[in-house]
C-alpha cells in the first residue's frame, strides 16, 4: 500500500469536517478529509445558522461570500410557520415565523441568524479549506484505523478505483455523522432519548399556489401522509420535503421509487393530481431519495486517544432551533487551534483533554433546549432535561476546563449574565477605527488576545512588555481614548469586568481564558497562559 503522512484526518467532508479543515488550516495544520459519498450532497439540509456559529464563520471572512448566496427564505419576518393535516386543507394554526425567532440584541451579538442552505455554506466553506491547502477526497472511505505512541495509522479506499492506501496522521477527527463508523469502532456509547423518527427527504418541484392560497409559508407542519411530515419552500417552485418512513417495520430508501414518492407528495399537500417533478440529490449516483435519522444523544466520551468527535457523530440534535449545525461547527473551532498549539509545541497533548471538557456539556444542555423546541413545534410531549432558554444555550456557556483559569462562581448552567467571566465567550463590544465600525469579535479567531483599556497609560507599556516576553505570539490591543480602537458606547470595561489597568486573555476561539479585573502584576501574564496551555510548573 503507497503510505502517506498528514497531520490531521478528517473523516467526513461535509459542513463540520470541511469547518474543522478550514480552521486547521487557518492555524498552518495540513489536514486530509476523506468523503465516502462520490460528490457534495445537492440538498439544504440545516438551513440556518444561529448567531454564535456566524460570528466564528464571520472570523474567517466568509460571511460577505455567505450573503451573496442567502436563501431566499432568510427574510423570516414575512413568512409564516403553518400546522395542518395538509397543505390545501384548513390550518390549525398559522402564525409568523417572526414570533419563533428569539430575539438576540445587537448589545450581545454583531450577527444575526443567518439562512443559507447546507449546501451552499458547505461550498463556500469547502473552496476557502481548499484554497488554504486542505486536501479533499470525495469516494474516500475509511476502512480501518489503529492508534500508536505517536498517531493514528489508517487505511482508507478509493471507491472509484479500489485503491488502498495507508494514511499516517497524529491526530484523526471523526465527522462522519450519527452513525459514526469510528464512533462505534471506538465502542462510544451515547446517551439521550435516542431515535426519535426517521426521515425520507425529498426535493421537489411544483406549483402550490393554488394549495398555499396567497400564504407565504415558510414551514409547515403536516399530518398527511402522516404525523411528523415538514414542508419547506427552496426557491421559485422548488420545495424540500420531509416525511417519516420506518426502517424498524423494514422499509428501505429503495423501496420508495418516484411513484411511491409522489404519492406521498400529494397526500402532504391534499391534491391528488399535483403534477410533482422529483429532483436529484447526489449527482454522480441519481439518487432523489435521502434519508435522515432525528435524535437526541450525546456520546459518553469525545475523545478517545488522538481520536476526536465532532459534529454528528458526537451529539445528535434534533433539527429545532438551527443548534446541530451550529454546535458542530464551534466543535471544530474549539478544538482546532488546541491540535496546532500541541502541534508547533506552544501547548502540552493534555491541552486536548478540554476539548471534551468543554463541549460535552455544551451539546447535553442544548440537545435539552432543541428537545424543548421540538416538543413545543411538534406536540411530543415535554421534554427530559433541564432546557437552559434560547439566548444562553446560543452565548450563555461557561466552560470548565484546564484551558481556563476559573474564578470560579456560579454552576454550569448557561447565563448570559456570566458572560465576560473566564470560560465564556468574550463578549461583543462595538469598536471603531478610522471611522470604520467593527466589534471586539473581529479581534479574535488566529491567536490569543490580550485586550486593555489604558491607551496611554504606564499600564499599557507594562502589558505589551509582559505579552512581548512570552515564547509565543500574543496580539495585543487597547480599547478606548488613546488605544487601537474606540470604544463609542464606553461599554468595553463594564462588559469585560475590568477596571481602566486590567486586561482580558482571549483564546483564539474567542472564550476568555483569564483576566485580571484591577492593576495587577503584568508578569501573572504568563502564569495564567502557562495553565491554560498545560505547560504550568514548566517555567
Amino acid at each position: 500500500m503507497d503510505v502517506e503522512r498528514t497531520e490531521v484526518l478528517i473523516v467526513g467532508g461535509a459542513l463540520v469536517g470541511l469547518s474543522a479543515a478550514l480552521f486547521l488550516a487557518e492555524q498552518e495544520v495540513s489536514a486530509i478529509v476523506v468523503e465516502r459519498q462520490p460528490s457534495a450532497l445537492l440538498h439544504p439540509r440545516a438551513r440556518v445558522i444561529n448567531p454564535r456559529a456566524v460570528e466564528v464563520l464571520r472570523q474567517s471572512g466568509l460571511v460577505g461570500r455567505m450573503h451573496a448566496v442567502r436563501s431566499l427564505t432568510a427574510d423570516m419576518s414575512e413568512k409564516s410557520m403553518l400546522q395542518a393535516d395538509t397543505l390545501a386543507g384548513p390550518a390549525r394554526m398559522l402564525t409568523p415565523l417572526a414570533d419563533e425567532v428569539p430575539e438576540i440584541t445587537g448589545d450581545l451579538t454583531p450577527c444575526e441568524f443567518f439562512s443559507i442552505d447546507q449546501d451552499r455554506l458547505e461550498e463556500i466553506v469547502r473552496e476557502q479549506a481548499v484554497k488554504l491547502g486542505a486536501d479533499l477526497r470525495y469516494s474516500h472511505e475509511l476502512t480501518s484505523f489503529e492508534q500508536t505512541d505517536d498517531g493514528v495509522v489508517a487505511v482508507v479506499t478509493d471507491d472509484a478505483t479500489g485503491v488502498r492506501r495507508e494514511i499516517h496522521a497524529r491526530y484523526l477527527i471523526a465527522a462522519d455523522g450519527h452513525g459514526s463508523g469510528v464512533r462505534q469502532a471506538l465502542g462510544i456509547p451515547r446517551t439521550g432519548a435516542g431515535t426519535l423518527v426517521w426521515v425520507l427527504s425529498l426535493i421537489f418541484k411544483a406549483d402550490l399556489t393554488g394549495p398555499l392560497r396567497g400564504r407565504d409559508v415558510g414551514l409547515a407542519y403536516l399530518n398527511k401522509p402522516e404525523h411528523g411530515t415538514l414542508l419547506t419552500p427552496l426557491d421559485g417552485n422548488r420545495w424540500v420535503f420531509f416525511t417519516p418512513y420506518h426502517p424498524e417495520a423494514g422499509e428501505t430508501l429503495d423501496g420508495f421509487d418516484d411513484e411511491r414518492c409522489v404519492q406521498r407528495i400529494r397526500a402532504a399537500i391534499g391534491v391528488p393530481d399535483l403534477s410533482v417533478e422529483l429532483e436529484v440529490q447526489i449527482p454522480k449516483t441519481g439518487a432523489k431519495v435521502l434519508g435522515f435519522e432525528l435524535a437526541a444523544q450525546v456520546a459518553d466520551r469525545f475523545q478517545d486517544g488522538r481520536v476526536f468527535l465532532v459534529g454528528d457523530s458526537a451529539h445528535a440534535i434534533p433539527p429545532t432551533g438551527a443548534f446541530g449545525a451550529s454546535t458542530g461547527i464551534q466543535d471544530a473551532h474549539n478544538l482546532a487551534w488546541k491540535i496546532s498549539a500541541v502541534l508547533k509545541g506552544a501547548a502540552d497533548p493534555a491541552v486536548l483533554d478540554s476539548y471534551e471538557d468543554e463541549r460535552r456539556p455544551v451539546a447535553k444542555s442544548t440537545m435539552d433546549q432543541a428537545l424543548a423546541e421540538l416538543a413545543l413545534r411538534m406536540g411530543m410531549g415535554a421534554p427530559d432535561g433541564d432546557a437552559p432558554g434560547y439566548a444562553a444555550t446560543v452565548f450563555g456557556h461557561r466552560y470548565r476546563s484546564a484551558a481556563v483559569v476559573d474564578e470560579g462562581g456560579p454552576g454550569d448552567r448557561p447565563d448570559l449574565a456570566d458572560i465576560g467571566a473566564p470560560g465564556t465567550r468574550a463578549p461583543h463590544v462595538e469598536l471603531s477605527r478610522d471611522g470604520a465600525a467593527l466589534s471586539t469579535i473581529d479581534l479574535f479567531g488566529r491567536r490569543f488576545v490580550l485586550l486593555t483599556a489604558d491607551g496611554n497609560g504606564v499600564w499599557r507599556k507594562a502589558w505589551q512588555d509582559a505579552a512581548a516576553a512570552l515564547d509565543i505570539e500574543v496580539d495585543v490591543h487597547h480599547i478606548g481614548t488613546g488605544g487601537d480602537f474606540d470604544d463609542p458606547g464606553n461599554r468595553f470595561l463594564a462588559a469585560y469586568g475590568l477596571t481602566p489597568t486590567g486586561v482580558a486573555l482571549v483564546r483564539p476561539d474567542g472564550i476568555v481564558a483569564w483576566r485580571a479585573p484591577t492593576d495587577d502584576e503584568p508578569a501573572r501574564l504568563a502564569d495564567a497562559l502557562h495553565r491554560v496551555l498545560g505547560r504550568a510548573g514548566r517555567g
